[in-house]
């Protein structure tokens, strides 16, 4: 791995990380992490209550190329949905509804994280 792909996935974990704290805290239970398929990934699946949420972390260190969760578009938000559907199929789970979120992370050079939580998303 190059560095440069090497320092975006420790940033990413990064996130992920302090996502998780944050969904945590929130009152979610963290039912997986880093789920796969042939469709794609699901950074964090919780469950919020009855609500089976799909998370999608985006973690950055500045501005440059706007917000983190500027970064998951519609098409992102949809195949989030489409994983989600995947998820349910292959775990033995029945939400009353599945909710797409997006954990935005700033991670500035100096300084403490700046976490922003989206409900909802799509």
């Amino acid at each position: 791995m190059a560095a440069s792909a090497a320092a975006r996935k420790a940033l990413g974990d990064h996130g992920e990380r302090i996502a998780v704290t944050r969904l945590t805290l929130a009152g979610m239970t963290i039912l997986d992490r880093n789920w796969r398929c042939d469709l794609g990934e699901i950074d964090i699946v919780a469950r919020d209550g009855d609500v089976l949420v799909i998370c999608e972390v985006k973690t950055r260190r500045g501005l440059d190329y706007g917000s983190p969760s500027e970064a998951v578009t519609w098409r992102k938000a949809q195949r989030l949905r489409r994983l989600a559907m995947r998820w349910l199929e292959t775990h033995d789970c029945h939400p009353r509804e599945v909710r797409v979120d997006v954990v935005s992370v700033l991670c500035p050079a100096q300084g403490a994280a700046e976490i922003e939580h989206l409900r909802g998303v799509c």
